[in-house]
């Protein structure tokens, strides 16, 4: 059996999260047009404030992260940081809040539908600061919607492939996504057509 050995922090440096306020937090900040801006409800754990927990959430969906890292010195934060710039109670509910966080459009790829909302609705969701947290409203500035090419052909070109006009086209996913046999997702695929959907 080896003996125990202690274990000393470093001298220096204190582990431990950072105050998300300080640097996240900015209700003096005027958006601007080019912005891409989001509403969260939040509900904060017990003991962390509306405003600590919308900066969190500004902080962890951009450029943030819960302590401090050496690569935070090799770029400029401020330009590509996600601002919590208010917060306002939801009425009716005591422990709930509306955050509003903007996000300058260089923190995103042009074009991206998937990095947009990698950024946006990604890890932030798993915040342990807070006890729930949703997407209620995303305003994408134009300048940033002109970047998204748009599906290849438009909406007659499938309904000419399906020979379906004049109703809406139905679509699903078959589930279990994973673990059916060939023969067995071929049975489920054909049934939903048989019952009137247009593609799976």
């Amino acid at each position: 059996m080896s003996p125990q050995t202690e274990t000393k922090a470093s001298v220096g440096f204190k582990a431990g999260v950072k105050d998300y306020k300080l640097t996240y937090y900015t209700p003096e900040y005027q958006t601007k047009d080019t912005d891409i801006l989001a509403a969260f409800r939040v509900t904060p754990q017990p003991g962390v404030p509306p405003e600590e927990a919308g900066a969190a959430v500004a902080a962890e969906s951009s450029t943030g992260t819960w302590t401090t890292v050496w690569t935070d010195g090799l770029t400029s934060l401020d330009r590509y940081k996600g601002r919590c710039y208010g917060i306002e109670p939801v009425a009716g509910e005591e422990s709930q809040f509306i955050a509003y966080v903007a996000y300058p459009l260089d923190l995103f790829e042009e074009g991206s539908v998937t990095n947009m909302f990698t950024s946006i609705v990604g890890n932030v969701f798993g915040f342990k600061a807070l006890r729930a947290l949703r997407l209620e409203d995303l305003r994408i500035p134009p300048a940033y919607s002109k970047t998204f090419q748009g599906p290849p052909h438009g909406i007659q070109v499938e309904r000419d492939k399906l020979n379906k006009y004049g109703r809406p086209l139905l679509g699903c996913t078959i589930k279990p996504k994973l673990g059916l046999s060939a023969k067995n997702y071929g049975r489920a695929v054909y049934e939903c057509l048989r019952g009137g959907l247009d593609f799976t």
